[in-house]
């Protein structure tokens, strides 16, 4: 299941070197001075950019509104795992097993990506800056979920290949 809290205690939860490369890259993400940190934190709001990491990791860079729930809806992926990574804001995101879910979108591999009917029996986890989540594979979410209003939220994803 999906663990979460802050870059340091996930990176001790997550002690495996299938994690480097993306614990690496959050680091700098986090430090004020470094080209990952000024990129991200110029990107404009809807902005997206893909950037590659090494041979079999990327980051999806984004700086987005949060949104009403009726706006979102529950993913998973087969061939990457999530590092998700708030630089500043907060959102909701909600997570349950795949299991419990009804497929509505099947699996698309181009995309890595499979989508799923909506629920009321997900469990929910507010991150905000400096708080990380990672989803495997098993772990439908619903990320980008309004607190109480819309919020700017400057937010990375690293893809960790399975």
């Amino acid at each position: 299941m999906a663990i979460f809290g802050t870059l340091e205690v996930v990176k001790q939860q997550l002690n495996n070197n299938k994690f480097n490369t993306a614990f690496e890259y959050l680091e700098k993400v986090l430090q004020n001075d470094t080209i990952e940190n000024k990129r991200l934190l110029s990107l404009d709001i809807d902005a997206f950019e893909k950037i590659d990491l090494d041979s079999s990791n990327f980051a999806l860079e984004q700086v987005y509104n949060t949104k009403d729930r009726n706006r979102c809806f529950f993913e998973s992926h087969k061939q990457y795992i999530d590092v998700q990574f708030i630089l500043e804001g907060e959102e909701i995101i909600e997570v349950i097993n795949t299991n419990e879910l009804e497929i509505n979108f099947p699996f698309d591999e181009d995309m890595d990506l499979i989508k799923y009917n909506d629920t009321i029996n997900a469990s929910s986890i507010k991150l905000k800056k400096g708080d990380v989540v990672v989803f495997f594979p098993e772990d439908a979410h619903m990320p980008c979920l309004e607190l109480q209003d819309k919020l700017k939220v400057v937010k990375t994803v690293v893809k960790v290949a399975i």
